[in-house]
């Protein structure tokens, strides 16, 4: 008797220990939308990194009712991360860029899609640049996105518990150029996103 009640103490362990493992918040997850890839930390609540091409810079399809959404399968940020904040739902792949159809704009509607971004960088400097990015593949060229997002050691979050990224690093690639910017993730203390140039480093 003294055995089996051993035993059950000890699987009553494991199961916990389980259970505790399900729980387990993930640093790295690496998701394909398809549209574009993101490296995703569930531990910050955010996204590391967002790849895109741009493929639709003059399409006209609609996003009216669009909100974002969670994904059942990964630990993201959700709306209470952006309530009565100065935080704005960044998107990191534009759904500007993806207007081709609704469901294309749909995937950029997602919060692994989403990063804690300033109000002023994300309606000013970085819309800009992402307007930018059209503007090149509206002449023909390929355009490659990668953007960094960027977090202290030991981050700031907001009360319901995400990240708050310190700068946003966007690379665009097009005509065998790589251009490098790096914005700060605060109001932008000088206007023109031309001024938040930077030398790229190898990548």
């Amino acid at each position: 008797m003294k055995y089996l009640f051993s035993i059950l103490l000890v699987f009553t362990y494991l199961s916990c220990t389980a259970q505790e493992d399900d729980n387990v918040l993930r640093d790295r997850v690496d998701i394909d939308a398809g549209i574009y890839q993101v490296i995703y930390s569930e531990s910050l609540e955010q996204p590391l990194n967002v790849k895109y091409k741009v493929l639709c810079p003059d399409g006209t399809a609609s996003r009216s009712g669009m909100n974002f959404y969670k994904v059942d399968s990964i630990h993201t940020s959700d709306n209470n991360d952006y309530y009565k904040n100065v935080w704005d739902k960044g998107h990191m792949a534009p759904a500007a860029d993806f207007n081709c159809t609704r469901e294309m704009l749909i995937k950029t509607f997602s919060y692994l899609n989403s990063a804690l971004q300033h109000k002023s960088l994300n309606r000013g400097e970085w819309r800009m640049l992402e307007e930018y990015e059209r503007v090149l593949s509206e002449t023909g060229s390929e355009v490659e996105v990668e953007i960094e997002i960027i977090f202290d050691e030991i981050p700031e979050r907001v009360p319901a518990n995400a990240a708050i990224p310190k700068a946003f690093k966007k690379h665009l690639v097009y005509d065998g150029q790589h251009d490098c910017y790096y914005f700060l993730n605060e109001p932008p203390p000088i206007d023109g996103f031309e001024n938040y140039k930077i030398e790229c480093d190898k990548h």
